[in-house]
């Protein structure tokens, strides 16, 4: 009898362990899997508006939520699935807006789901903004100097863009601080804006060169033009 009884109860613990055993009872919840994480666009120009769609897969047996999307550039849209059941496939499709990159960018935008396990996840976007008209070394000019100096500054602008390129004609708000030339360095392709000091007395002036161009993608260009000249100190060299 008593050997049927601890039999029984063996038989009882058995059947209890594998009822509550964690293959049997365990709930995986729900689980976020993202299979690529970055995407390089390549070269691209800066006009264009750059989108890209990142999968993400619910491999759990629960819910899957985006509880929230944070990009670092406000310049990034997102549209996403928020909810994923179980098995499911949805997706964020990531939109930088036109003239928002140039030069070798990175945009990364943070993914926050109800996975305990994984609940972040940092998309990346990147590439190669390629500028239409490339300017060297700014657009900005800075005088600086003594009253008489011989003052003056290139700037060299080049077109990436297919077809021919010209700068017609400029206007400054400050002609009577400055001297303005303009020549073609490669007709139809990049042209040399030299700019000189003109004032004689010390002083400080700030103005613009504005460039029109042939190119309806850029028919305008702006240029700054700062000057600082004085006179050096009484116990100066």
């Amino acid at each position: 009898m008593i050997t049927t009884k601890l039999a029984y109860r063996v038989l009882l613990l058995i059947l209890l362990l594998l009822c509550t055993s964690p293959a049997a009872m365990a709930s995986i919840g729900p689980k976020a899997q993202v299979p690529e994480t970055t995407f390089d666009f390549g070269e691209v120009f800066e006009d264009l508006k750059l989108s890209h769609t990142f999968d993400i897969k619910n491999i759990g047996d629960a819910l899957l939520e985006i509880k929230d999307i944070d990009s670092d550039c406000a310049c990034t849209a997102a549209d996403s699935d928020r909810r994923i059941p179980p098995g499911g496939l949805g997706r964020i499709t990531l939109t930088i807006a036109p003239y928002s990159v140039l030069r070798q960018f990175t945009k990364k935008t943070k993914v926050f789901f109800n996975d305990p396990d994984h609940p972040q996840v940092v998309l990346t976007m990147q590439g190669y903004g390629k500028p239409f008209i490339e300017i060297q070394p700014s657009h900005i000019i800075r005088f600086r100097g003594k009253p008489g100096e011989d003052l003056s500054s290139q700037v060299r602008f080049t077109s990436h863009l297919p077809g021919s390129f010209e700068i017609k004609e400029f206007k400054t708000n400050i002609p009577q601080f400055i001297e303005v030339t303009v020549k073609a360095e490669e007709p139809g392709r990049i042209y040399v804006v030299e700019v000189r000091n003109k004032r004689q007395e010390s002083g400080n002036y700030a103005g613009v060169i504005e460039l029109s161009t042939t190119s309806p993608k850029r028919p305008r260009l702006i240029m700054r033009v700062f000057g600082e000249l004085s006179l050096p100190s009484a116990g100066g060299q």
